[in-house]
């Protein structure tokens, strides 16, 4: 939720910030992608509630693309019209968490097999450490 601290462990942010849009807070999200490949970007809006279930409680964040005049596409970066995703962490009663996460992005373009495969096999577990690296130094900053 923290977007500030996102861009300083996300290697792969080129841009992101909130702004108001018709009584709605909208994420604009920009990927960088290698090259020779064009960057995405993502227009969202999300929410974050606390659930409370038999007293154990479950932190639920839900983002999904929306389309907004305040956000044009830009040049050479491709906008990905269909992303959602839904999440939903709770301690292990431990130094842990539980996490479910559900997400779907159609990255548009042609995305070359060679990519997909090192972002199925590389990219997805290394952001997975990356990001617990980033929850386990965030605790420590705040």
């Amino acid at each position: 939720m923290d977007l500030d601290y996102r861009k300083q462990w996300d290697q792969y942010v080129k841009e992101l910030y909130e702004k108001e849009c018709n009584g709605e807070t909208v994420v604009y999200w920009e990927v960088k992608y290698p090259f020779p490949m064009s960057n995405r970007d993502y227009i969202y809006i999300r929410q974050r509630q606390e659930l409370d279930m038999e007293g154990r409680k479950i932190h639920v964040v839900l983002a999904q693309s929306t389309s907004v005049p305040q956000f044009a596409e830009r040049p050479g970066v491709i906008r990905v019209n269909r992303y959602k995703q839904s999440l939903a962490i709770e301690s292990d009663g431990k130094k842990g968490s539980k996490v479910f996460m559900y997400y779907v992005d159609n990255p548009g373009g042609q995305i070359p097999s060679w990519l997909i495969n090192w972002v199925a096999k590389n990219g997805v577990p290394n952001f997975l450490k990356d990001m617990a690296k980033a929850c386990q130094n965030y605790l420590k900053k705040t």
